[in-house]
């Protein structure tokens, strides 16, 4: 996977071993996404509060629809600068429920279905 950004190696927990360089790369990438999104919801509460009405660029329809944008890529920017360390839990957690249903998959018994159509040939002569 040319120019894949992978997580460090000490973020990647031991439950993990098993997983695929593509699953941990998309987790990592879901981690820091869900930082930006979350940091950008802290921040919108500060810009509502913000009156730029009287300013150089003051108000107006205009900036309505462009503060959403804004204040997510403050979040993104500030994530990727490495953001409050929300991240790095969050994508040890993916990990771990990806390996345990990985486990829980290959650990379940055959569909229902599929054990009484085999029964079923069985008994036929």
């Amino acid at each position: 996977m040319a120019g894949a950004l992978l997580p460090p190696v000490s973020a990647i927990p031991p439950e993990a071993a098993g997983l695929s360089p593509e699953v941990i790369n998309k987790a990592w990438t879901a981690a820091h996404d869900f930082e930006a999104m979350a940091l950008g919801r802290f921040l919108a509460p500060m810009f509502d509060t913000v009156d730029l009405s009287h300013s150089a660029f003051g108000g107006g329809s205009a900036e309505e629809s462009w503060k959403p944008m804004l204040i997510d890529a403050i979040g993104k920017q500030i994530s990727a600068a490495g953001g409050l360390g929300l991240a790095r839990p969050v994508f040890a957690e993916m990990l771990r429920m990806q390996e345990a249903a990985t486990h829980a998959a290959l650990d379940a018994p055959p569909p229902a279905s599929s054990r009484s159509s085999s029964s079923r040939m069985e008994k036929s002569p």
